[in-house]
This record gives C-alpha cells, sequence and structure tokens, in this order.
C-alpha cells in the first residue's frame, strides 16, 4: 500500500471542498473495493476523505409509494430496516443477500452503485425500481446512470448522497452467487408496478446492468413463467471469463429471471 493521509469530513460540503483542492483524494465510505485495490497497490490515492458516518448521507425514509435511502447506509442496515421491509420487501431481502456479513457490515448502498462492478447486486435493483440517484448536485434516474464497468454518469467530485426508490407491486431478486465471493454471476430483479409495466435488470451477465427488454415486454403481456416460454437472452457482449463463458451466463440470465417470476406467481420455473 502506498503511502497516504486520511481526513474523516466533517460533511459533504467539506468533502467537496477537500476533492476540488486534491484531485488525489478518493472518497470513502464502505471500502470494500477501494481498500483491496490499494493493499494490491492498484490505487494509490493521496488522501482518504472518509464520509461513511455523515448525518446526512444516512437515514432511511418513506414517502407513499417512494423509499428513499441515504448513500451512506450500509448493507445489512437495509436488510435489518423495518421501513424497508414494510415498503419493498424484495429490497431488504437482496440487500441481505450482497457478498459475505463483512462485506454486508461495511458496505454502503452509495459505494456500491457509485463503483458499479459488473457483479454488485444493487445495480439490478436501482434499474428495476425506477430509482433516481440523487447527489449534491442533481437527480440523475437509474437508466441514465449506469454507463459501463465501473463507469457511472457521476462526474469528478460529485457525491452520491441518496436513492429513491419506487415501491412495486410486487418485486423479486432471484441470484446464482459465486460460491467463493458472494457476488452475482449472474442475478435478475424482476420488479411489477401496474399491469402491463414489468422491468427486469440483469446484473453480472455483462460489462454493467442491463434491462431485458423481450421479457418485459411478455410479461408485461401476461405476468406469467408461460410468457418467456422460447425467449433466450443473447449471448452477444456478455462476460465470459473462467468462472463462466458467455453463453452460461446467458442462460444463467433465463433461468434467474424464470425463477424470479415464479417466486412471484407460485408457478413451477
Amino acid at each position: 500500500m502506498y503511502p497516504f493521509t486520511y481526513h474523516r469530513a466533517s460533511g459533504v460540503a467539506d468533502a467537496l471542498a477537500r476533492i476540488a483542492q486534491d484531485p488525489g483524494a478518493k472518497l470513502l465510505s464502505g471500502g470494500m473495493t477501494l481498500l483491496p485495490s490499494m493493499k494490491h497497490r492498484l490505487a494509490s490515492p493521496s488522501q482518504l476523505i472518509d464520509i461513511a458516518q455523515l448525518p446526512e448521507l444516512r437515514g432511511i425514509t418513506r414517502d407513499g409509494a417512494t423509499l428513499t435511502v441515504g448513500a451512506a447506509m450500509r448493507h445489512a442496515e437495509v436488510a435489518g430496516d423495518a421501513t424497508v421491509q414494510a415498503a419493498i420487501p424484495s429490497l431488504a431481502a437482496a440487500a441481505g443477500q450482497i457478498g459475505d456479513p463483512q462485506v454486508r457490515a461495511r458496505g454502503t448502498i452509495g459505494g456500491s452503485i457509485a463503483n458499479n462492478d459488473p457483479a454488485a447486486d444493487y445495480p439490478a435493483a436501482v434499474v428495476a425500481l425506477k430509482a433516481v440517484i440523487i447527489t449534491d448536485r442533481r437527480e440523475i434516474a437509474a437508466q441514465d446512470f449506469f454507463l459501463g464497468m465501473f463507469t457511472t454518469a457521476l462526474e469528478e467530485g460529485e457525491i452520491v448522497t441518496a436513492v429513491r426508490f419506487a415501491a412495486p407491486k410486487r418485486a423479486h431478486y432471484a441470484k446464482f452467487r459465486h460460491p467463493a465471493s458472494g457476488y452475482a454471476m449472474t442475478g435478475v430483479y424482476v420488479a411489477e408496478f401496474e399491469a402491463g409495466d414489468v422491468r427486469v435488470a440483469v446484473t453480472g451477465a455483462a460489462p454493467s446492468v442491463f434491462r431485458w427488454e423481450q421479457a418485459e415486454a411478455a410479461l408485461g403481456k401476461r405476468f406469467s413463467v408461460e410468457s418467456l416460454a422460447g425467449l433466450k437472452v443473447s449471448e452477444d457482449g456478455l462476460n465470459a471469463d473462467l468462472h463462466a463463458p458467455a453463453s452460461y451466463r446467458a442462460n444463467l440470465a433465463r433461468v434467474m429471471t424464470l425463477r424470479a417470476v415464479a417466486q412471484l406467481t407460485g408457478e413451477q420455473a
């Protein structure tokens, strides 16, 4: 690990000022990707600005059909929060599947989506639940936020402060876990809102989360496992590595979608 300085920010304004003054500085929330990268000398920030404890970035509130989660809320907190469990139980369940207990105890929702790891769970929830990412300067719709592998619409020095989710009629996240890391080799979040309005978001299979629009259209006409018969996810552009080829991940995306719908309808996948 290369030398660096550490500063615990007193507020969002303090963090923004320090980032502006030091281009080599990095924000630290959970640190689940940044700290291992530093240990392996893949990252060498001049300064870590800790924003994990800022009251401005914490808290969970519900306003009718919307749920707002502060960016510094840890995965375990989201999973165990009564407001989340009542408003969007599938979101609480998804948070409870992230990584392992240590990751869930330290990792944060803001850090996860800002990092946009291809195998992260939260991006699927953000896209499927029509979320809006709130930053220190604007609001960004989910479909405009995730741009590619480890790439988002965030500008230099921009800080995620909260995520606002739309509560669906019903939803479920089906995940095929990597046996060692707990990350999603492929995960599918299916959310149904009003009749005909369905979101199917796939994570882990491609360089970034994506919507399976063919499945959305079929499920929008009839929300049933049978509606997915004959549909396939194209393997073009999907991830291929020592764990699974693109063709396997394409099939996993289909299977996880079937399982998510079956869980919601009581049918056989």
